[in-house]
C-alpha cells in the first residue's frame, strides 16, 4: 500500500472525493428535501370520535422528506371517516387516526338497516335492569308485571328474547364507553355510573309493546344468556319465528282476495233469502 504513502495521489484522491460530494452527492440530497408532496392537514380542531367534513382539512403542499408513511395525501380519502384521537390545526393526518366506524360512542345505531329498530326503555329501579350488570350483545326477556291491567305477570311472547345494545347512565354516556369514565374521574366518589335506560333491538311490532309497557307500567329485564354471538343468534332466530307466527304477512294472492269476496257474496245472498222467507210467512 506504498501508494497512499505518496502526498500527491493521496492529495489526489481527496480532491476526487470532494468533487464527487459536492456535484453528485449533495445534488441528490438536496433533490430528495426539496421534492414536494401533497398531505392532508387539520385546520380546526377535531376531537376524538368527530366526523371529518371538508371544512376540517385541506390539501397542502411539503416537502417530501422524512415523512410518515402512512401520512394522508387525498382530502377526499378523510372526509367522512371519523378521528380516533384528538387532532389540533397544523396537524397532518395518519391513516392509523382514522375509522371508518365512529370510535366507541353509540356505534351500534351505526349499524341499523331498516329492518329493525333500536329503543330505550327506562330502568326505575336498581333490581330492573340486573343491578346494573347488563352489557350490549346480551339476551333478555322483558317481564310485564300487570300486563295489560290484568293483574298477572307475565313474559309477552313478543319480548321472550331481546337484545341488548346499549347501557345509557343518567350522563347520557353509556356506562362502559371511554366519556362516562372520564366524567366518573372528575367527580370525588370513584363509582361506577348506574344504568339509567338500556336500548334494546327490536323489530317494529315489539317497539310498541315497549313504548306501551314503558308508559303504562313498569318493566324487568331478565338475563337470558351472554356469550358467543352464534348463540345469541340462535335466541333471536328463535324469537324472529315466534313474531312471524303472531304476525303473518297479508297474502297478496288475487285469487284469495277473490275467494273471500266470493264467500262475503254468497253470506250476503244467503242472508236476504233468509230474510225474504221470514216476511213470506
Amino acid at each position: 500500500m506504498s501508494i497512499f504513502k505518496n502526498r500527491t495521489v493521496l492529495g489526489a484522491v481527496c480532491i476526487v472525493l470532494s468533487l464527487l460530494i459536492c456535484f453528485a452527492l449533495t445534488p441528490l440530497f438536496n433533490q430528495s428535501i426539496s421534492q414536494k408532496t401533497t398531505v392532508v392537514r387539520v385546520v380546526t380542531d377535531i376531537q376524538s370520535g368527530d366526523r371529518i367534513t371538508k371544512d376540517m382539512v385541506q390539501a397542502v403542499e411539503v416537502g417530501g422528506y422524512n415523512l410518515p408513511e402512512d401520512v394522508m395525501k387525498e382530502a377526499d380519502s378523510v372526509v367522512g371517516k371519523y378521528a380516533k384521537a384528538d387532532l389540533s390545526p397544523g396537524d397532518y393526518i395518519l391513516a392509523a387516526k382514522l375509522s371508518d366506524t365512529p370510535a366507541s360512542e353509540n356505534t351500534y345505531l351505526y349499524n341499523l338497516d331498516g329492518t329493525k329498530q333500536a329503543i330505550s326503555v327506562t330502568i326505575k329501579s336498581f333490581a330492573d335492569g340486573l343491578s346494573g350488570k347488563l352489557v350490549s350483545g346480551d339476551i333478555v326477556s322483558v317481564i310485564a308485571p300487570d300486563y295489560k291491567k290484568q293483574g298477572s305477570t307475565v313474559i309477552p311472547p313478543e319480548l321472550t328474547y331481546v337484545e341488548v345494545i346499549g347501557v345509557t347512565a343518567s350522563t347520557g354516556y353509556d356506562t362502559n364507553s371511554e366519556q362516562n369514565s372520564k366524567n366518573a374521574d372528575q367527580k370525588k366518589e370513584d363509582e361506577k355510573q348506574l344504568p339509567a335506560t338500556v336500548t334494546l333491538l327490536v323489530s317494529p311490532e315489539q317497539s310498541k309493546i315497549l313504548a306501551n309497557l314503558e308508559s303504562e307500567g313498569s318493566i324487568h329485564l331478565s338475563l337470558v344468556y351472554r356469550g358467543s354471538k352464534d348463540k345469541a343468534d340462535e335466541f333471536i332466530t328463535i324469537q324472529e319465528k315466534l313474531l312471524e307466527a303472531l304476525y303473518p304477512t297479508s297474502s297478496d294472492d288475487p285469487s284469495d282476495n277473490s275467494a273471500d269476496a266470493d264467500n262475503s257474496t254468497g253470506s250476503a245472498t244467503d242472508s236476504q233469502d233468509t230474510t225474504a222467507e221470514s216476511e213470506g210467512e
